[in-house]
């Protein structure tokens, strides 16, 4: 299951908990609004766990992007040299939107 699943998975079961406590709290039902609770920070967990490792996936990618680059430079290669800065910002955006 992809990260952008389980971030979708978790805000549906973020805004469903938040509706189930709602939903106790208007009718006066305290599990129901305790359940609903419950699943809403079981949504939230599940999308800082899919953000966390986004971060991770992005952070190699900026890194090994880094090293390509430098290796190409080094090289003079310009292909790999592009290649592994295109890699490093790729790296860099995706933690940035992961946040």
């Amino acid at each position: 299951m992809s990260n952008t699943t389980k971030r979708i998975e978790g805000a549906a079961e973020q805004v469903g908990g938040t509706i189930k406590k709602g939903v106790g709290s208007l009718i006066g039902n305290e599990q129901m609004e305790v359940e609903g609770r419950a699943e809403e920070l079981k949504g939230n967990a599940k999308q800082a766990v899919a953000k966390a490792a986004e971060r991770v996936k992005g952070a190699v990618e900026e890194v090994s992007g880094a090293l390509e680059h430098g290796a190409g430079k080094l090289l003079d290669n310009d292909q790999m040299a592009a290649e592994g800065k295109a890699k490093e910002l790729k790296g860099e955006a995706r933690q940035k939107l992961n946040r």
